[in-house]
């Protein structure tokens, strides 16, 4: 059973090129891997395809650029088999990732959703532990000793606390992630918002915790550019409103108090409101103020 792996790709060539490299450096060569391409301006990587030369590897450019929400649809309804990889086109695959994946699926296939282990990397490729990373993974990641499958109210508190999640990392039961759809007007938080969805209708999520996947950080991601200016947090606020409804609805009142708390992602407005104040953004910080303490 291959791993159905998709890159919706918009962004730097020199990073995209290492995020394939290391999809062919698996261990395992059970996997298919499909590029879609959403217009990007040049076709560098149209021809670094191309020139990999193997049948597992298909490419698809789009005629026009849709934006990242239609492109995560796209590969969803380009799925064909039992489980399926989003991937950043700047992350990198370890190698044992796809081995890693395969056997929890086999072990546990009620699960939706899985979670392997990360490293965070930087712009250089460099292994590093940032602050948030240390945060989520330390407080707010629910702990324990090998596999854990977590499902209900639990699970939907916890990530309403706080989203310890990596996005690109996540591996999906194919059939469960097209039961759902990415919500539109959610940019920044749209992942969130559709693992919540699956949980809501009851979805399972495996913690796998061995270490196979390199996360991207730095300064020029989507979300890191929106994050002083705050416009990140105003999208945040706008799908935790959201999120509470749909617990209220269950009867989970745990996870409703939780996604109005909103406690993380508070505290990360608030560690961002001085730097806002020192670069004379007044408007930014007034946003980030709001954030840490409107209702």
């Amino acid at each position: 059973m291959p791993l159905d792996i998709f890159i919706p790709y918009w962004g730097d060539p020199s990073y995209m090129k290492e995020t394939l490299n290391s999809v062919l450096a698996q261990s395992s060569d059970d996997w298919l891997l499909t590029v879609v391409d959403d217009a990007y301006p040049n076709l560098e990587i149209q021809d670094f395809v191309t020139s990999l030369d193997d049948p597992r590897i298909k490419y698809i450019r789009k005629e026009q650029n849709g934006g990242i929400t239609a492109n995560y649809r796209t590969c969803v309804s380009l799925a064909t088999e039992e489980v399926m990889v989003i991937l950043g086109c700047d992350d990198v695959l370890l190698p044992n990732y796809v081995q890693t994946i395969s056997a929890a699926h086999k072990r546990f296939p009620s699960a939706a959703i899985i979670q392997p282990g990360v490293q965070v990397i930087d712009e250089n490729s460099a292994v590093v532990k940032t602050f948030v990373d240390v945060i989520k993974q330390k407080l707010v990641r629910p702990h324990g000793n090998g596999p854990q499958l977590i499902s209900g109210e639990s699970i939907a508190a916890n990530l309403m606390h706080g989203d310890w999640l990596y996005w690109p990392a996540l591996a999906f039961r194919t059939d469960r992630m097209q039961a759902v759809d990415f919500r539109d007007g959610f940019p920044i938080i749209q992942d969130l918002a559709l693992i919540m969805d699956m949980i809501y209708a009851g979805d399972q999520l495996l913690i796998e915790p061995t270490v196979c996947f390199s996360y991207r950080r730095h300064s020029e991601s989507a979300s890191s550019s929106k994050l002083i200016d705050g416009s990140r947090f105003v999208g945040e606020r706008d799908y935790f409103t959201v999120a509470a409804a749909q617990a209220r609805e269950l009867g989970w009142t745990k996870a409703e108090r939780a996604a109005r708390l909103r406690i993380t992602s508070r505290a990360h407005a608030l560690a961002l409101v001085p730097k806002a104040l020192l670069s004379g953004d007044a408007k930014a910080a007034k946003t980030l103020t709001r954030h840490v303490f409107g209702s």
